[in-house]
């Protein structure tokens, strides 16, 4: 057979080979109906605040409307500067901060930055599925490194795992504090002894800390901006997507090294050009007026995690910790072995639809993820629903 004879190939093994979401698997035929709870999806109920979408409209009627500068336009990236600044007590200059066209487009352009074929990231999971999926697209190895529960379902890291996952392809240490889907908030001392392994062993740590102002127990979560020096390999997801409940607008940032300005400067070109110029004055103003609803949002999901917690907690068949930080109650069931067939099985019989821990990596099998970033209302009458059938 000569090369005229091969069937053509349709792209990249790495891409064909991509998992789809579980998640959407359960979702997709039962979506649209109006007899089906949805809590599977991990994104705010509340629309955007008029006072954002409001920013928008002047910003169309000022004609923000043209290419913009790669890294994104200088007033977004100094209003982020200094609401970090303010926020975590430590200065942080503009110099170290690139806008994305979302939180989901940095995690692509640090892959797309950091990991060439047969290099590995550790991933540190259960942990949502598109953060390995950028490794793999750039042809490196997602390393799953567990979370592991103790017989309360409460989540710890063991660094011993850590360093047995790490060899000299390892080029970087993937953590999501608080995390999505487990709830987890990783404590000042574990991030320390993190970053020191990591300037040992010369690799980056990315934080994606998108979830970072939900939390319950404390003002914001701890971040590694808090002790990781300007020039420490360490980068920062966040998006605007969470706390300014804008999933759909489509803007986040990373939070970098100087040296690494540049680098993200050309992929935002070779990806987006810029991303959106109106959306980003909008942010401008999210991020500059916002926090009354930032602290108005985290309260309404603290009693919605409380709910939850009292009552699914409750269930004979389950065990779950209460959440420290995002909006997911990440549950396991007793006796279930495939979370994708009981996800299905349960919107049949209850109407209720979740997201199958097996979405999150091979360390979420066994376990289910309601989001409860929903109407009480709506919430307690899921609860009734599903009492019956994890009693």
């Amino acid at each position: 057979m000569n090369c005229i004879d091969l069937p053509p190939r349709v792209a990249r093994p790495a891409i064909e080979n991509l998992e789809g979401s579980r998640i959407r698997q359960v979702a997709e035929s039962n979506i649209g109906r109006d007899d089906v709870i949805p809590l599977w999806f991990g994104e705010p109920d509340l629309p955007t605040p008029d006072f954002i979408k409001q920013a928008a409209r002047d910003a169309l009627s000022d004609d923000h409307v043209f290419y913009a500068q790669n890294r994104g336009i200088p007033p977004l990236r100094e209003t982020i500067a200094t609401y970090l600044t303010d926020l975590i007590g430590c200065p942080i200059d503009i110099n170290r901060v690139t806008v994305s066209a979302s939180g989901m487009a940095a995690i692509m352009l640090v892959s797309q930055a950091l990991v060439d074929a047969g290099d590995n990231v550790l991933i540190v999971g259960p942990l949502w599925p598109n953060c390995a999926g950028t490794v793999e697209v750039m042809g490196g190895e997602a390393r799953a490194v567990p979370l592991k529960p103790d017989e309360n379902g409460v989540w710890h890291l063991d660094m011993n795992d850590i360093v047995a996952a790490c060899d000299d392809r390892t080029r970087a240490i993937y953590v999501n504090s608080p995390g999505n889907p487990t709830g987890w908030v990783m404590e000042r001392d574990q991030q320390l002894e993190l970053l020191n392994f990591a300037r040992e062993r010369g690799v980056y740590v990315v934080s994606d800390e998108v979830y970072m102002r939900l939390t319950y127990d404390r003002p914001i979560a701890p971040s590694f901006l808090d002790i990781a020096t300007p020039d420490d390999q360490v980068i920062i997801v966040n998006s605007f997507s969470k706390s300014w409940s804008m999933t759909g607008w489509r803007l986040g940032w990373l939070t970098h090294p100087p040296v690494l300005g540049s680098i993200f400067s050309k992929l935002n070109e070779f990806n987006i050009a810029s991303p959106t110029t109106f959306v980003q004055h909008a942010g401008v103003v999210a991020m500059r007026d916002g926090e009354p609803f930032i602290i108005e949002m985290v309260e309404r999901y603290r009693r919605n995690r409380d709910l939850v917690f009292q009552r699914l907690g409750a269930m004979p068949k389950v065990t779950l910790a209460r959440p420290e930080g995002a909006f997911y109650a990440f549950f396991a069931v007793d006796g279930m072995s495939d979370s994708v067939a009981y996800a299905k099985e349960l919107i049949a019989e209850t109407g209720v639809g979740m997201a199958p821990g097996r979405a999150f990596g091979e360390f979420g099998e066994g376990w289910m993820r309601l989001c409860f970033a929903a109407e009480a209302a709506t919430l307690s009458m899921a609860l009734d629903r599903l009492e019956p059938a994890l009693s």
